[in-house]
């Protein structure tokens, strides 16, 4: 074999595997920003599910509960837009966003957004602030502030990739070596092609041998930059439709009525204040390892001893018991966590 066709097939099998290694570079960095935009569409859903269904509606006209819910699907969707704006060119972006924001939100919240240094902070921070003002156990509301930690994360591992491109020598250095290759590639097969007059069938040949090798190389250079080839306007407008269907739908819409409260879940609502010290007791004891203490342990003020009258000649009637007061609001949810702890007082 001539000498030229050992340094081909070397060159070759040296350019291919460096082709194919930068491809599966850059795919992994579009593979991992489509996933952190995935779960951003998981939990945007899961988010506003448990607060439409976490929501306690007991004493809220249906139009606060309306504007409540509403609020927090807005500021879901403020925090993703606000995502795909801080990820994207301000050239190309900068315009819709703020037409989008003063569409949809408050004046006030969409330029207070406007206006921040890193308005993806500032949107999921009015998303706290929504969440925390909705009426619902803690327990509960802590569960829907998880969602918004994980919003965190994406955000985070989505700015990795956009300050972190591929350094730009090592494209250079590929696009340099697979052009030598191509440019020495007919002389090492020219004789193949003997055949044709004049080898003309070379020139087709070397034509799509390099469109499919700059093909491949061009495909790792898109792909470098997930946030130019992922369609987050569409993923930004379907969160908008689904938090919005989802806040609309309301208890018993779908012809089942909603049951009540069990007894032995009141200890977890907030039955207990509106029953005082007996709805409050009403667990049955044991339940799930947190057994409530006794209303006289959770009574906000103690009880002062009641001093023994003198024993008069004749015998009198016995003394009304001293009532317990009713434990307060505060009360409860320190009795409750300390239950949950194991302990009996707080």
């Amino acid at each position: 074999m001539p000498l030229v066709h050992v340094f081909l097939l070397t060159y070759y099998d040296f350019s291919c595997l460096s082709t194919v290694f930068r491809t599966n570079s850059s795919y992994k960095r579009w593979d991992e920003a489509r996933k952190n935009w995935g779960m951003n569409i998981n939990h945007t859903r899961d988010l506003t599910r448990m607060a439409n269904c976490y929501y306690d509606s007991r004493g809220v006209p249906p139009e606060q509960r309306a504007d409540d819910l509403n609020h927090v699907a807005l500021c879901t969707w403020a925090f993703v837009r606000s995502m795909k704006r801080h990820l994207s060119p301000e050239e190309e972006d900068e315009t819709a966003f703020k037409n989008e924001l003063f569409d949809k939100l408050p004046l006030e919240q969409a330029r207070k957004i406007i206006g921040a240094a890193h308005r993806p902070n500032r949107a999921l921070q009015d998303l706290s602030y929504a969440i925390d003002d909705l009426p619902m156990h803690f327990t509960r509301k802590n569960e829907v502030h998880k969602a918004v930690t994980i919003f965190e994360d994406d955000l985070g591992s989505s700015e990795r990739i956009l300050t972190s491109p591929v350094p730009l020598f090592y494209s250079r250095h590929l696009t340099r070596y697979l052009a030598l290759w191509l440019f020495l590639l007919p002389f090492g097969t020219y004789d193949a092609f003997a055949g044709s007059w004049n080898h003309i069938a070379m020139i087709p040949a070397m034509t799509v041998i390099s469109t499919m090798l700059f093909g491949i190389e061009e495909i790792g250079t898109q792909l470098e930059e997930p946030f130019t080839v992922l369609p987050m306007q569409a993923f930004c407008d379907k969160i908008y439709n689904w938090c919005m269907e989802i806040v609309s739908w309301e208890p018993g819409d779908n012809g089942r009525s909603m049951k009540a409260v069990k007894p032995e879940h009141a200890f977890f609502t907030d039955a207990a204040i509106d029953g005082g010290a007996e709805a409050y007791v009403a667990a049955p004891p044991g339940y799930q390892n947190n057994e409530p203490a006794a209303a006289t342990n959770v009574a906000s003020t103690p009880v002062a001893p009641v001093e023994a009258a003198p024993v008069p000649a004749e015998p009198v009637p016995a003394a009304a018991p001293v009532p317990v007061p009713a434990p307060s609001i505060a009360d409860l949810n320190a009795q409750w966590a300390a239950a949950s702890k194991g302990a009996t007082r707080y």
